[in-house]
């Protein structure tokens, strides 16, 4: 049986029979759909690759520290945005706005 590593709420990696639903670019703490054009750019060119993370659904990747990418998730960046600018600076706080703002 295959294995797939996907990274938990608490941000570590974990082994899961399950394929992730969403992909996430882990030096910018960003997540995203499988078909993000800017990701798949980038992954074309060779980049990207070995700091390539995948998530279970939305809600692990947000509660593990990921804001979704402003390419691919354009129904959710606006409300990143908001809770960004509500937070002010505090990144911590900004993804717990997120995530309610999300209804999570």
């Amino acid at each position: 049986m295959k294995m797939y590593t996907l990274i938990g709420t608490n941000g570590k990696p974990y082994q899961s029979e399950q394929k992730g639903t969403f992909g996430g670019y882990k030096p910018g703490r960003i997540y995203g759909r499988f078909d993000c054009p800017s990701a798949n750019n980038a992954i074309a060119k060779g980049q990207y690759v070995q700091h390539r993370v995948f998530f279970a659904d939305e809600l692990t990747a947000i509660t593990a520290g990921y804001r979704p990418c402003a390419r691919c998730m354009k129904d959710r960046y606006p409300l990143w945005k908001q809770a960004e600018g509500q937070a002010e600076g505090d990144r911590k706080r900004a993804l717990e706005i997120y995530r309610s703002l999300c209804g999570y």
